[in-house]
């Protein structure tokens, strides 16, 4: 793939910081099954390999090495999931999941491209008063696995878009292209008028074909009236991967 896309690699790690604003209900929950008074989690991210979670109320007693079963839902669906604790930072935690053939098998269907569009929203459309800002004009999320962002300059074209997808990065900037790349961490920074996700993020060093096909999947699934016909073209346009 990098090569058909004739990228000129370099021979250093690009990390680059950015800020997104953070949606304040999560519809994905995880339940952990060690006993009765353990609180639900809200899930903040997801990949094939883990997760982090987020306590909305209440405390846990979770650290780092612990292991313990949980039941992963989401919108009538539901998985029952072995994970370890990698991390553990006040009501936040950090999780892998269970390695084997039969559990990777499971959470691809779970996270299944049609899964993720059967349950994104357009946040720019909600009734809810979110404070954002003023250049972004479309917003899409489908709890922890994706989030779409595009970006407008002052006449209204499209000045950028930033897919983060299960642990993976696709951005598109006016004069500069596309990029892809990996999240390498992803903490909440609230303020008294915003609630924002701090990421940094690792840049390859040349596309990854994989996660434009992803990316290109999820906008050809993604319905009409979420975003205009224009925008949907333009999309498929820049993330196009040729065969």
């Amino acid at each position: 793939m990098a090569a058909r896309l004739n990228l000129i690699k370099t021979d250093f790690q690009e990390l680059e910081n950015r800020t997104f604003p953070r949606f304040p209900i999560s519809y994905m929950m995880f339940k952990p099954l060690c006993n009765e008074s353990c609180h639900a989690f809200e899930v903040v991210d997801i990949s094939h390999t883990g997760m982090q979670l987020s306590l909305r109320d209440g405390s846990h007693t979770f650290c780092e090495g612990d292991n313990f079963k949980g039941a992963l839902h989401w919108r009538g669906k539901g998985l029952e999931l072995s994970c370890q604790v990698m991390w553990s930072k006040g009501t936040r935690l950090g999780v892998s999941f269970e390695n084997s053939a039969a559990f990777t098998e499971q959470i691809t269907d779970f996270l299944s491209v049609e899964n993720i569009v059967a349950s994104m929203r357009p946040i720019h459309q909600s009734n809810l008063d979110l404070a954002t800002p003023s250049n972004l004009k479309y917003w899409l999320q489908a709890d922890g696995p994706v989030e779409i962002f595009i970006w407008t300059h002052l006449d209204g074209e499209i000045s950028r878009f930033n897919f983060i997808m299960m642990g993976s990065f696709l951005e598109w900037c006016d004069g500069k292209g596309l990029r892809t790349g990996k999240v390498l961490t992803k903490r909440n920074s609230d303020t008294p008028l915003l609630s924002e996700d701090k990421f940094v993020f690792q840049i390859d060093e040349a596309l990854d074909g994989d996660k434009m096909i992803f990316a290109e999947q999820i906008i050809k699934l993604t319905p009409e009236h979420f975003l205009t016909p224009e925008i949907l073209e333009f999309l498929k346009l820049k993330i196009h991967v040729n065969p």
